[in-house]
């Protein structure tokens, strides 16, 4: 064996390594990296959520179930690669997509099914607790759902004993702490940029709304501890560590880090979590979030979440619901097409393929629009989401152009989004993208740069996404030095050497985007119509 293989070994064996699990829209993700945050060894989950009763969701038992594939998937890599057991990790932290409900009984019992994210059906409640806290609370926050539900006479409210987002649900799982990172407290309910807790005012206000309609619960009770990144968030049981590895060979006692959201995650495996840092996450969803240097003029901006990074500091968060889904039927549809002409393709290779075809396509794709929307698009005025495509008669229908559309379309809300960024005169200094769209290189990160008219910079770590993160922010706890801050930690010793590709918007590019962009906002109007006749077809 090589000495790199013997290293990687021995920190395997000494547990001198930490490991992050990531639950994604559509894959739970555990990568276990070394003292020098390389990665040794990764393990995935593929899963999917489904529309039941009106709400996207995932059953519960799946959400243990997938915990324990995704660890069972790694746990097989490391033996693969080092002929080892893996029995111990120096620390470890669950992050998942951030907001959603999942409310719990005083006996621990989930009281309805995961309402994740994706669901847009808290238009009323986020918009009476947007006037009522004067700063804007958008429709996947879970103070939303749980105020939607008492506002829908929803039976199980008044036995709320608490309520959380995944990445808590998982973390309590493994240790038994009802905590969360304040980055993804932050997507539950407001957070207070100088105490680094929930909002003092705005919680008495939420109480007060709650009484009057008979809750006898104050929600602080409820919501789960917040911590910063450093802090430890508890310690690994030995039912937790069960649950992860059920044949017993994992040994129970390591600290976990806090646990994050997708969005925390993601500024962590970019290095964006300084003022003037920004990043952009890109898979079913896709969020831009940018680290502010001062305060913005308007919080009640529909299209602005402000959030924080994982130490508290203000973020301003431009989230929107849809991105990859829609390319990712399309690319399964013609992997179909060529399976039925007897020509089977891999589908990382169709992906490459098609990606790389767009980048031959007309700068403003042709003439041709696509609406990526499966879910709902709070930034684009969409409750429901009817996925379409336009095209004028003229428009020039050729492959490239139809990649290059659907590209271009998957950053359309989020660069309509960005404009009100723009206008709050927020600055950026350095723009980085993670996620699976970036793999294929400079395709996607060409077209974001010109959708955003800003340099994207994408590392060689960008396709390791938040499990990577989280396994970083886990290293932070177990190895930071006193008072070494999280910024310092990740500049001096994360990515003072780590490599990376940086792509400066082409003019011509920007102004075949700009001329897209208008085009998309007239679709998303066809979008709407769409909305209002289907929802009345069906509801015929």
């Amino acid at each position: 064996m090589d000495t790199i293989t013997d290293q990687a070994r021995a920190a395997v064996e000494a547990g001198d390594t930490t490991l992050g699990i990531e639950y994604g829209s559509t894959r739970i993700k555990a990568v276990l990296i070394d003292a020098d945050h390389t990665t040794l060894a990764t393990g995935t989950f593929d899963w999917e959520n489904s529309l039941v009763d009106g709400y996207w969701t995932y059953a519960e038992q799946e959400l243990l179930d997938g915990l324990a594939a995704a660890y069972a998937s790694l746990k097989a890599d490391v033996r693969e690669c080092y002929g080892v057991v893996l029995q111990r990790v120096g620390a470890l932290g669950v992050s998942a997509m951030m907001h959603g409900y999942l409310p719990f009984d005083a006996d621990g019992r989930l009281l309805v099914p995961f309402r994740t994210w994706r669901n847009t059906t808290t238009m009323r409640a986020a918009s009476e607790l947007s006037e009522l806290f004067e700063f804007h609370v958008p429709e996947r926050w879970s103070v939303s759902h749980l105020y939607q539900a008492i506002l829908d006479g929803e039976e199980h409210v008044g036995r709320v004993a608490s309520f959380t987002t995944l990445a808590g649900y998982a973390h309590e799982k493994l240790c038994g702490e009802h905590v969360l990172s304040v980055g993804d407290a932050s997507g539950m309910f407001p957070i207070d940029a100088t105490t680094r807790a929930y909002d003092a005012d705005m919680i008495k206000k939420f109480d007060v709304l709650a009484a009057q309609r008979g809750m006898e619960w104050k929600v602080e009770d409820l919501l789960p501890r917040v911590l910063v990144a450093g802090e430890q968030a508890g310690t690994l049981s030995e039912a937790g560590a069960l649950l992860l590895d059920p044949s017993g060979d994992l040994a129970a006692g390591c600290p976990l880090c806090p646990p994050e959201g997708d969005a925390g995650t993601g500024m962590i495996a970019t290095n964006s979590v300084a003022p003037r840092t920004g990043n952009v996450s890109a898979g079913t969803s896709i969020f831009s979030m940018v680290v502010l240097d001062h305060p913005l003029a308007d919080a009640t901006r529909p299209e602005i979440d402000l959030v924080t990074t994982p130490v508290g500091d203000p973020v301003a968060m431009v989230h929107c619901n849809n991105c990859t889904s829609d390319i990712n039927d399309w690319v399964d549809l013609l992997c179909e097409f060529s399976h039925l002409m007897g020509a089977d393709v891999n589908a990382g290779d169709a992906f490459t393929a098609l990606f790389n075809s767009a980048l031959a396509g007309d700068k403003d794709a042709g003439g041709l629009v696509s609406i990526p929307f499966v879910s709902g698009e709070t930034v684009m005025g969409v409750q429901t989401g009817y996925p379409l495509m336009v095209r004028q008669q003229n428009a020039r229908f050729s492959f490239a152009n139809f990649m290059r559309m659907h590209l271009m379309a998957a950053f359309g809300a989020l660069a309509a989004g960005n404009e009100a960024l723009r206008e709050e005169g927020v600055a950026i200094d350095k723009l980085y993208g993670h996620g699976g769209i970036f793999k294929t290189p400079k395709v996607a990160q060409s077209l974001l740069a010109a959708a955003l008219n800003a340099p994207v910079t994408v590392m060689e770590t960008a396709g390791e996404g938040g499990a990577w993160g989280q396994a970083v922010a886990a290293a932070y706890l177990l190895r930071r030095e006193k008072d070494e801050s999280l910024a310092d930690y990740l500049g001096n010793k994360v990515f003072s050497t780590m490599k990376g590709a940086t792509i400066e918007p082409d003019a011509d590019d920007v102004a075949g985007y700009a001329t897209f962009l208008l085009a998309f906002r007239r679709a998303n109007e066809v979008e709407k119509a769409a909305e209002r006749s289907f929802a009345y077809y069906y509801d015929a």
